[in-house]
Formats: structure tokens, C-alpha cells, sequence
């Protein structure tokens, strides 16, 4: 005889329990395919001192190149963010996996500017897509209290991955030629995807949200409790939620409180990006005309991106227990040092030192950002929420590399841009201490509208 249908919050299954294997396997293979990600997007900052000999590339061209790659990225996240939420986590991921393992692949055949130029802007809009999703899926599978450090531990893949690409450049180059780093970050994504496939599950907080597929969402339940017994006859709910089953508009990221969350997001999302692409693509070059050798110019970023990523770790169990606020801490440290190496003049071992320390501060705080960028968007609009921000993050991305070459064309000195930079870390402090008043009041007023001993709502 067939148990008795029952209805089950979603919301309130997931906020009950511990973390799992379950998600110890949708961690290692989001992180595996962040790792890529991070890798196929800045193996062009290591691999340019290269290519600019190879396919004559000026200043403003190199520029122009780095720029297009983030304004793919940019257009990639609105058009994924869209899919995620339309039909589903789990199959644009893997969509956006596939296409950046071969376009990174063929980037190793671009033989002139313009087919460097197509392709950087194809290659960013896939992998331009793929992180937002990824940390909507991994957020929907954890309790409220882990959502940060499970965003945090998905990113060191990205961080791992960004960081790579400095010494596997340095491995390969001399014996394959940059050609080979293509290759090789093209066939490894490639293998990721093929481990999405048969390990990514969908969001079931998604389809909870959406009312769609009862059977799926009964089978990811069971792969998570058995004991749960869930069967597709039964009724699914996500009870904390807010907006259910409706078509995404942009104007739902500026419905009441989320009015304000959405713009100082932005905001300080777009400058911590300027500021981070500037490091990330420019880096390389800009340490090497300081006076440093190429390769160990390259190993100073790469390791400024380890290190950033640490500290964006270390910091997300203190951002899930005290809030947005924290987020701030890495920025304001940033600033003197910043400044102190653009209008201080350090040189020697005091100067190398502080361009890890300013860079990994930089990273540490762009690590805070973007990990808080989905938690507080309700499941249903998530994907698009953390997508749009990361696309209208990536106009900073855009201009900083852009402006960097420009003024480095006009002979500005290489140096005195790291005091300029200092201005993005100020503004991103502002943002984070006006996204924690905002969550504070928000969740203030949803507790003392509630009944007596209800809990307040997840989101």
C-alpha cells in the first residue's frame, strides 16, 4: 500500500541538517570546474608578454584584448544568470562548461588581433556564466548558517585556478609555446564537464520554488535522508521564500529592501572588479617594467591570488556569523599599503613584499563580495541575482584594464597606478558596511513581524 502523500519544506529540510557527503561531492566538482574557469580566464594576463611579441600587439591592443574578455563575461552572466533561473542550475552549468573547454582550446590557434579579439569576447561569455551558477546551486543545498564559506570554499577552486596559471604557464610555454596553455586548459575543462555530468545535480530549492518536477526533487531528497522516504506523489514547498513561479523581471532586484542591497552590490562589486583586473591582467606586465624578471613577476601575482584567496576563506566563517560587515576589514587595509606603493617609492625586498601583501588584500576583499553576492536573493531570482551583479561588476572589469593601457601608452609611470587603484577598495569598504546595515534592518523587521516563536525567514 502507497504511503500517504505529505507535504515537505524544502527550505526547512535543508536548514535542519549538517553538511553531508551530498555536498561534499557537489563542492569537489563545482570546485574542479571553478578551478578551470579561474585558469581558461587568466591564462591571457601570463600568456600575453608572449603573444604580444607573437601577434604585434601594442599597449592599447593588449588592453583592448584583456577588456573584451570581460565584456563577455559580462554579457555571458546576463544570459546564463537568465537560464539558470528559466531552466535550471544543473543544465547551464554544464552548457557553460562545454563551451569554454573548446573555446579556450581553439584560442591556441588565433593567428592575428581581430580573431584574439572574437575569441577572448566567445571564451568570457561562457566562462562568464559559470561561477554565479555555481554558487546558486551550492547555496541552495546547505543551511543559511554555511552559505558564505561553502561560496568561500567553491571560490578557492576559481582562486586555485587563477593562481595556476602563472606557473603552468611558466612550465609549458618554454617547451609547447603559450599555444600549449591554451591546449592544455581547454582539455582539462573538457574532463570537468564530463564530471558535471554525472555527478551535478539540480537545485531542488529551485524546483521547489518553481513547483516543477516532483519526481526529481522526491529522488535528490531520498539521495540525501533515505530514512526521508520522499515519493513524487508528495507535495514539495519552500516555505521561506518570497517570489514563487514567476517569470524573473530585473525590477524583482529592486522589490523593497532589495532595492538597496542590489545597488550597493553593485557598486562595490564593480569597483573590487576594476581593481582585481587591474592586478589580474595587468599585473604581470606592470611588475615586469617596474624593473622584476617576467617569470617572477608572474609568480607574484599568482601567489597574491593564493593568498587572497586564503584570507577570503578565513573570513567567510566570521561573514555567516556576524554579517556583511565583515567584508569591509580586507579593503580598509588595502588603502595605506596601496598608496604607500604607488606614491611611497619602496624598492627591494620591501617592495616585492607589499606587492603581494596590496594585491592579496584586493583579493581577500573581492573573495568577500562575491561571496555574499547570492545569499541574501530569494531561491527563485538567485541565480539572476548574483548573474546580474557579476555581469554589472564586469563594466569595472572592463574599464580598468582598458584605462590601464591607455595610460600606460600615454607614459604614465607603472607604478603610480597602484595609488590610483587605492580608490576601489574605499568605495567597496562603504558598500560592504551598507549591504551589513541593510541585512540588519531587513532581518530586524521580518523577526518582529512573525508570530511568537516562528523562526525569521532564511533569505
Amino acid at each position: 500500500m502507497a504511503a500517504e502523500a505529505r507535504t515537505i519544506d524544502v527550505g526547512e529540510f535543508i536548514n535542519s541538517r549538517k553538511l553531508t557527503s551530498f555536498n561534499v561531492i557537489l563542492v569537489v566538482v563545482s570546485w574542479l570546474i571553478t578551478v578551470f574557469d579561474g585558469f581558461d580566464q587568466m591564462t591571457v594576463s601570463y600568456t600575453m608578454p608572449y603573444m604580444k611579441d607573437a601577434l604585434h600587439l601594442s599597449k592599447v591592443m593588449q588592453g583592448n584584448v584583456f577588456s573584451m574578455g570581460n565584456f563577455g563575461m559580462m554579457a555571458g552572466g546576463f544570459c546564463f544568470a537568465f537560464l539558470g533561473d528559466r531552466i535550471g542550475r544543473r543544465p547551464t552549468v554544464i552548457a557553460a562548461a562545454l563551451s569554454f573547454a573548446v573555446l579556450t582550446f581553439v584560442t591556441g590557434f588565433v593567428q592575428d588581433y581581430a580573431q584574439l579579439l572574437t575569441l577572448r569576447f566567445l571564451d568570457g561569455f561562457a566562462i562568464g556564466g559559470m561561477l554565479p551558477l555555481a554558487w546558486a546551486l551550492n547555496i541552495e543545498f546547505v543551511p543559511q548558517r554555511m552559505r558564505a564559506t561553502v561560496v568561500s570554499l567553491v571560490m578557492l577552486g576559481y582562486s586555485m585556478g587563477t593562481a595556476g596559471a602563472a606557473p603552468i604557464t611558466n612550465m609549458l610555454e618554454p617547451k609547447f609555446g603559450w599555444q600549449g596553455v591554451y591546449f592544455a586548459g581547454g582539455i582539462g575543462t573538457l574532463a570537468c564537464a564530463a564530471l558535471l555530468f554525472l555527478f551535478l545535480p539540480e537545485s531542488i530549492r529551485f524546483l521547489g520554488a518553481k513547483g516543477q518536477r516532483p519526481d526529481l526533487i522526491a529522488k535528490i531528497l531520498n539521495r540525501m535522508s533515505p530514512e526521508l522516504k520522499a515519493q513524487g506523489s508528495d507535495t514539495f514547498v519552500v516555505a521561506d521564500e518570497s517570489l514563487q513561479r514567476t517569470n524573473f523581471k530585473p525590477a524583482q532586484l529592486f522589490s523593497g529592501w532589495l532595492k538597496w542591497l542590489t545597488i550597493l552590490l553593485w557598486v562595490g562589486y564593480t569597483l573590487s572588479s576594476l581593481a582585481i583586473y587591474f592586478d589580474a591582467n595587468w599585473g604581470p606586465t606592470v611588475i615586469e617594467e617596474i624593473g622584476f624578471p617576467r617569470k617572477e613577476a608572474a609568480e607574484l601575482i599568482g601567489l597574491s591570488t593564493i593568498l587572497g584567496a586564503g584570507l577570503g576563506l578565513c573570513l567567510m566563517r566570521f561573514t555567516d556569523r556576524f554579517g556583511p560587515f565583515t567584508v569591509a576589514i580586507y579593503p580598509l587595509l588595502a588603502i595605506p599599503i596601496l598608496l604607500y606603493i604607488g606614491l611611497g617609492r619602496p624598492s627591494g625586498d620591501a617592495l616585492r613584499i607589499l606587492l603581494v601583501v596590496g594585491p592579496t588584500l584586493i583579493s581577500g576583499g573581492h573573495f568577500g563580495i562575491l561571496s555574499i553576492a547570492g545569499v541574501f536573493y530569494p531561491s527563485v531570482i538567485r541565480a539572476n541575482g548574483a548573474g546580474w551583479a557579476t555581469s554589472i561588476a564586469k563594466i569595472g572589469a572592463i574599464v580598468g584594464p582598458m584605462i590601464a593601457g591607455i595610460l600606460l601608452a600615454e607614459g604614465i609611470e607603472p607604478i603610480h597606478l597602484f595609488a590610483l587603484v587605492a580608490i576601489c577598495p574605499m568605495i567597496l569598504a562603504v558598500c560592504a558596511i551598507g549591504i551589513g546595515l541593510v541585512v540588519r534592518g531587513e532581518r530586524a523587521r521580518s523577526s518582529s513581524t512573525l508570530p511568537a516563536g516562528e523562526p525569521a525567514a532564511a533569505e
